[in-house]
Parts: C-alpha cells; sequence; structure tokens
C-alpha cells in the first residue's frame, strides 16, 4: 500500500523505530520532518510511503524514485540521507492536538498502531515525537494526580500532609 505520508525514525533501544506522518497536502508534513531530522531523527520517506507488514509487525520505506529525496518547501527537492526502511512504532496525524488526549490507535494494514494527533508547525513538535516514542506503551492517565512525587509535594500554604 502506497500512503500519501511522510517517515522519520529515531534510533532507540538498539533499532529504528518510525513516525508515520500523515495529513493534508500542505499540512506541514514535511516541514514536521526537516525539523525533526534536525532534532536526530533520520529520513526514511518524503511524501509517498510504501507500507507493509511482515509477521504482524509494520514497514514502511519510500518508493524507489523517491528514496533519498525530500522537499524543502522554498528551497527545492534536495537529496537527504536516509534509511532504507524502518519499522512504523507510531502513526501521527497533522491537526488540531488535544491538551490531554487518551491513547490512541490506527490500523493501518490491520495492524493497530499506537497514533497521536500533533500541530505540525508547533516548535515543540519534534521533542513531542522523540517523547512518544520513548514512552510508547507506557499508560500515562492520571500520572499526575497518582504519581509518588504529587504525594510529597506542599500543599498550597506550607502544608505537606
Amino acid at each position: 500500500m502506497i500512503l500519501h505520508a511522510g517517515l522519520v525514525a529515531l534510533h532507540l533501544g538498539g533499532y529504528w523505530r518510525g513516525v508515520l506522518i500523515q495529513g493534508a497536502s500542505g499540512a506541514g508534513k514535511s516541514d514536521l520532518a526537516l525539523r525533526a531530522i534536525d532534532a536526530g531523527f533520520r529520513l526514511v520517506a518524503d511524501d509517498r510511503v510504501i507500507v507493509w507488514v511482515c509477521e504482524g509487525r509494520l514497514f514502511g520505506r519510500a518508493p524507489a524514485p523517491l528514496a533519498g529525496l525530500m522537499e524543502v518547501r522554498g528551497v527545492g527537492v534536495l537529496r537527504t540521507p536516509a534509511l532504507g526502511f524502518c519499522e512504523i512504532a507510531l502513526a501521527v496525524r497533522c491537526g488540531e492536538a488535544e491538551r490531554l488526549p487518551d491513547a490512541e490507535r490506527t490500523e493501518i494494514c490491520g495492524v493497530p498502531t499506537p497514533s497521536l494527533t500533533v500541530q505540525p508547525l508547533e516548535a515543540s513538535a519534534p521533542a513531542k515525537l522523540r517523547r512518544a516514542l520513548q514512552h510508547l506503551g507506557q499508560a500515562a492517565e492520571g500520572a499526575y494526580q497518582h504519581s509518588p512525587v504529587a504525594c510529597i509535594l506542599p500543599r498550597p500554604g506550607g502544608d505537606s500532609r
């Protein structure tokens, strides 16, 4: 299957974890990918991603004519060091993000994939991709309310009970 999307990857835990960046044309997919690359990610594919499943895991790569190429709006199409393929660990939609969203999954080629929505042009968007990958599978719901740290923080007025 070919998707209109971008794919970048981050080396974590000894292997490359891919982030599939989806959104409408002009939504900021390539801009987010470019800033993620500057933040330590590697390009896998820009604009089009070939997606497939192997042993229940989702993978992606660039179509051959686009491999190693990235459109940088206002500059042109540039040759960029790229990975040949990677496993897709996270699907990101470009759009208006909720402040505290519930954990979501998107089914891609029949594989449930963790997903989230980010505002691609927001300065912190690449950092959010990194944090999301680092915390995959960790339930954050209620973390502030149930954290041991929250129990030892002083209450307003100095009372720490």
